[in-house]
């Protein structure tokens, strides 16, 4: 299995938040990780953003905002061009689907929990 740069978005250093489950879980199964959230902090040996930076090569974002919050990061994430979007349960937004796929960029809507532990990553 060809490995995913990913990038998660939402991330916390709260081990009860699905955002820190999903990346300790993608680097378990040897994807590298870019957190990006509020609180600077790490997970593990993870640094999480708090800057909205120019990273190349992103294959997929995670998200776990609600919609209300994600329309800060519109922009910022179609300038990333990733392969695709995933909006973990709670982050469906029709909006930004629509940016997306006009921007050529896949939205799925799926729980990359789930897609790991499945092996669809």
């Amino acid at each position: 299995m060809a490995s995913k740069l990913t990038m998660v978005i939402g991330a916390s250093t709260d081990p009860e938040r699905y955002a820190n489950m999903a990346i300790r879980k993608l680097k378990a199964y040897q994807h590298p990780v870019i957190a990006l959230g509020k609180k600077a902090g790490y997970i593990d040996d993870t640094l999480i953003e708090t800057e909205q930076k120019p990273f190349e090569g992103v294959d997929t974002v995670s998200l776990y905002l609600n919609p209300l919050h994600q329309q800060h990061y519109y922009d910022y994430i179609l300038s990333l061009h990733p392969r695709r979007i995933i909006f973990n349960p709670g982050t469906e937004n029709e909006a930004f689907y629509a940016l997306a796929r006009a921007a050529g960029i896949k939205a799925q809507e799926a729980c990359t929990l789930v897609l790991l532990s499945t092996g669809q990553y």
